[in-house]
């Protein structure tokens, strides 16, 4: 069983991973399925830490991790701007990778924070137990969370669940008509 840092670091690697395959795409269609995996797993990822591991950072970090938590929805912020851009645009636009690019220019920096200091921080004050279940949680919350970007969701709990329980229904039956890797 994994801890929290080493789920969240696999989906960063991941998410690099979806990055690298659409800009080495030959092709629109490889293109258009990288890119739809890409905005599956970014999608869920984003929420799935602001609803799961951003309380926990104040939990267990106090204010400071609340300050952190708020400063990190901002940064989450822009990139499901981004995302909310990009997850429509087809390969044969002029903006694609563009568009990807600076999405993938601020999710790196957030990244790098995440993994430098915060998931350290954090980890410091679980403990091992803690932090197991809580990528359990994460895990299992993915699964029910939408996979497109909702930029004018609320983004906070409880709102951000209660939306999101909205939203997925209509996400998941846009997924069957995806085109996939």
């Amino acid at each position: 069983m994994s801890t929290i840092s080493n789920v969240v670091f696999n989906d960063h690697t991941e998410l690099q991973n979806y990055y690298n395959y659409i800009k080495s795409s030959t092709d629109d269609d490889s293109a258009t399925r990288w890119r739809n995996q890409f905005v599956w797993e970014l999608a869920r990822y984003l929420v799935g830490e602001e609803i799961v591991v951003y309380p926990k950072l104040a939990k267990f970090l106090g204010q400071y991790g609340q300050d952190m938590a708020e400063k990190n929805r901002k940064e989450h912020q822009v990139i499901k701007e981004y995302l909310y851009k990009f997850q429509s645009m087809k390969p044969s636009q002029k903006e694609f990778i563009p568009t990807v690019d600076a999405l993938m220019s601020h999710l790196q920096k957030h990244i790098e924070e995440e993994e430098s200091h915060e998931y350290p921080e954090l980890e410091s004050k679980l403990g091992v137990e803690n932090s197991k279940h809580l990528a359990k949680t994460f895990e299992r919350t993915k699964i029910l969370v939408p996979t497109y970007s909702h930029p004018s969701a609320p983004n906070k709990p409880p709102f951000e669940t209660v939306v999101g329980l909205f939203a997925t229904p209509i996400d998941t039956l846009r997924d069957l008509l995806r085109k996939w890797p």
